[in-house]
């Protein structure tokens, strides 16, 4: 396989070209998780981090919905609600192995 950037010949199952740096677009998979459901579990119970439960994060699944108990966070865990919102609907949101959501 080769880069898309420099031309100069990578291994198949590279992520980064070892030459210029860049991301290797072609080797990013897809995950079984859910582009839709995410967003639906981000909009409607994001304060307690289903979405991240459900995409394998749940480490930060855990702090979110101990934020969300402790009333004085509470508005930080709706500012990273929405966050995470956005990320979902722009395609940024990975799940925990690192794969993009199935659209």
């Amino acid at each position: 396989m080769f880069c898309s950037k420099c031309g100069k010949e990578i291994l198949d199952e590279a992520v980064v070209c070892i030459h210029c740096g860049c991301a290797v677009k072609g080797n990013i998979t897809n995950s079984e998780k859910s582009f839709l459901t995410t967003l639906l579990l981000c909009f409607f119970l994001g304060g307690f981090g289903a979405h991240r439960f459900y995409t394998g994060h749940t480490g930060t699944a855990i702090v979110q919905l101990i934020m969300l108990i402790t009333i004085i966070l509470s508005p930080i865990t709706a500012i990273w609600v929405f966050i995470d919102f956005i990320l979902i609907l722009t395609g940024s949101f990975k799940t925990a192995k690192g794969e993009e959501l199935a659209k």
